[in-house]
């Protein structure tokens, strides 16, 4: 049974360490000093601050916890229980609003603002989205998933992006940098944050152009490894489509089956990248030569009737594979001990990317000969020039079947061993 006994005390430290705790139930002694703050003593010893006052809407008897002493001192506690006073002077209750605050603290957790920028923006308008998904989970989640976002400052992100340069990974440092600069623009907004803290901060990681281009002997060690474990047969056949049309990973990777026209015909057979999965929202067409013709044949073999992508994902068959999934197979390809042979050497010690492959389509062609315009109509580059941009809506679809099959052939030959200069 509580034998509360109520004592009105001007407390002091001394006080509230040295009164013995009751036989049974437990003692409130009521602060003179500081009206409605009380100190609360337990049989078992425990001695916290509590806040009593009347609900300003209700006018019922209520008691707010303040905290445990001695972590929390007597002037902090008649801090505390003057400010909550100053609430309720001003209409509210305290025991509310503190549960309040803990709602918008969580809506304002570092985590739940990126969740919300990848809903409300990224998911809905990035083709970037699943790149996005993944560096937040592996590089900024893990160490900002339960701050605040407003206690985020801009040595916090410098700590973080430059641990991604040390490692030795100053383009995916950059790439982080940028996702988390995107989402503090969208927390303001979103008007959950007053200033954004990477606002003019330099890029961390230093960018050099790419210049790995693969030559004879790696075109054909990739050619031969590409369809062999630890690489999946419809990921290989993916990056073989990559080479030869100079497309990007991820067009490459997410073909719906319905993008493929006359496949029937050698001479028409064609694909077409709708313009909200290129880089530059134009759509795209892409002749089909005969050898990437027979890769897109041969991945069509693989795949159910009902599968509505040319390379669908072996977790949901709903959904294609990604880009990503294109960067994983390489990785994998220059981390296996089969990677033998000519070519391995070099590979190995610079391990190509999925781009790498369009820059070797890009370099091969104008090695080849063929004219600029009809190289960056086939790598879907977007015209600079106001006359070409505006006005100049020719396709080049002749252009660039001729293109495509050139290097076609000059690939099946690199495939016979014929040399072509590298």
């Amino acid at each position: 049974m509580d034998q509360r006994v109520e004592n009105r005390k001007a407390l002091t430290d001394a006080f509230c360490r040295a009164q013995p705790a009751p036989a049974s139930g437990r003692l409130e002694f009521a602060d003179l000093r500081c009206a409605g703050l009380s100190f609360r003593i337990t049989s078992k010893g425990s001695r916290t601050f509590c806040f009593r006052f009347r609900d300003p809407v209700t006018r019922a008897s209520t008691r707010a916890t303040i905290g445990t002493y001695p972590d929390v001192g007597l002037g902090d506690a008649r801090a505390r229980a003057d400010a909550m006073r100053a609430t309720v002077a001003d209409g509210a209750n305290p025991v509310v609003e503190k549960r309040k605050g803990r709602a918008t603290a969580s809506q304002r957790a570092f985590s739940a603002i990126a969740e919300r920028f990848m809903v409300e923006h990224s998911r809905r308008k990035k083709r970037s989205a699943d790149g996005d998904d993944r560096n937040l989970s592996l590089h900024v989640l893990p160490k900002w998933k339960n701050r605040q976002i407003d206690d985020i400052r801009r040595a916090d992100v410098i700590e973080l992006v430059e641990s991604i340069v040390t490692a030795g990974k100053p383009v995916l440092a950059n790439r982080v940098q940028s996702l988390i600069s995107s989402i503090f623009s969208f927390a303001l907004d979103a008007d959950v944050l007053s200033a954004n803290p990477c606002a003019r901060l330099r890029k961390r990681g230093e960018e050099t152009a790419g210049t790995r281009i693969l030559s004879d002997a790696e075109i054909r060690l990739f050619w031969r490894r590409s369809l062999l474990s630890p690489v999946s047969r419809g990921t290989g056949l993916a990056m073989r489509l990559e080479l030869l049309t100079g497309t990007r990973p991820s067009e490459a990777a997410e073909i719906d089956l319905r993008e493929l026209k006359a496949l029937e015909s050698a001479d028409s057979a064609s694909w077409i990248i709708p313009g909200e999965r290129t880089k530059n929202k134009r759509a795209h067409l892409v002749p089909l030569s005969p050898m990437a013709l027979s890769v897109v044949q041969s991945a069509r073999e693989i795949i159910d009737e009902d599968d509505a992508f040319l390379f669908p994902s072996p977790i949901k068959r709903t959904a294609p594979i990604d880009g990503h999934a294109l960067a994983v197979a390489m990785r994998r390809m220059s981390e296996s001990d089969k990677l033998t042979g000519p070519g391995s050497k070099t590979w190995k010690r610079d391990p190509p990317t999925p781009h790498d492959l369009r820059r070797t389509f890009a370099t091969r062609l104008s090695e080849l000969g063929v004219a600029k315009e009809d190289r960056d109509a086939c790598l879907n580059h977007t015209p600079t020039d106001v006359g070409s941009k505006h006005y100049d809506l020719y396709e080049r679809a002749k252009e660039k079947r001729a293109a495509m099959e050139l290097w076609a052939t000059t690939l099946g030959d690199i495939l016979k061993g014929v040399t072509h200069g590298r």
